[in-house]
Parts: structure tokens; sequence; C-alpha cells
């Protein structure tokens, strides 16, 4: 399936996740411990699929990474959301109520477009979850940055 870019119906702004059971404040490891997001919440998980809201900062970006089997589904709440892809390479810009499904298999850098933090929820599925990451975990203080798009 081809990637694709779209436009919802807009949530509003400001909006927060009813029953906020499960949302973090301050810094959140990732479970693959490779990154930091501002918060995160899972909203909805069942065999096969799940709903993740994730918050980023300014300077925060989810690695070079992609899923073997299942698509991602990125549908900005607030702020600006900037998608780096591979094969073929591409950057995405999305603003609230956008949205933008990255097939299996394709690589993808999740980072912040914009200077205040970005709401968005990431709709996975359907099939059985991996992240493979395509970033060599650095020592602190490593300068180095994730590998360039090709």
């Amino acid at each position: 399936m081809a990637d694709r870019v779209g436009r919802g119906g807009g949530a509003a702004r400001g909006a927060k996740p009813a029953g906020a059971a499960g949302t973090f404040t301050g810094a959140v490891k990732d479970s693959s411990g490779l990154y930091e997001v501002e918060r995160r919440a899972r909203h909805a998980e069942r065999t096969g699929f799940r709903i993740t809201e994730l918050q980023i900062g300014p300077r925060q970006q989810v690695p070079w990474h992609y899923h073997t089997r299942i698509r991602d589904t990125f549908y900005v709440l607030e702020g600006r959301l900037r998608l780096f892809l591979r094969n073929p390479k591409a950057e995405v810009l999305l603003g609230p109520g956008e949205t933008y499904v990255v097939r299996a298999g394709r690589p993808h850098l999740v980072t912040n477009g914009g200077d205040t933090s970005a709401v968005f929820l990431v709709l996975q599925g359907i099939g059985e979850y991996d992240y493979v990451s395509l970033v060599t975990p650095r020592k602190r203080g490593d300068p180095r940055r994730p590998p360039r798009a090709r």
C-alpha cells in the first residue's frame, strides 16, 4: 500500500485526552530506550492495533526506524510534525488535523516541525508490532547525528 496524506476533521485546539490515565509529565523514555518524549499516553491497544498519543518538544525526535508488518498513521492534534522518509526519499510537514500514512517497511524519522511542542496520535496496525531501529545507540556526549536520509 502506498503512503497517503490527508486532512481530518481536526481536534479542538488544546484538547486533552478523556481519562488521562497513562499520561506522564516530564521526559519519558521510549520502551526501546532510544529516545525521549515530553509525554506519552496509550489510548487503545488490542491484538494487532494500538493508538498512542505523543508530545515532543521542539528539539525532540523519534529516530530513524521502520516497522516490518504494520503501518503508522500520524494525526496531528497541536503544533507541527515533520516526517523524513526513505525509499523513496521524501519530507512531509503536517499541521493540526492533517494525517499521513507510512507503509510497512518504509524507514522514517519523526521530528517536531515547529517552535512549540507537537502533539499527535500514532495509529499502528494492523499486525504484529515491531520497532526496527536504524540508529546505533549513542554513548552520552557522542555528537554523532542519526544517519542522513538517502
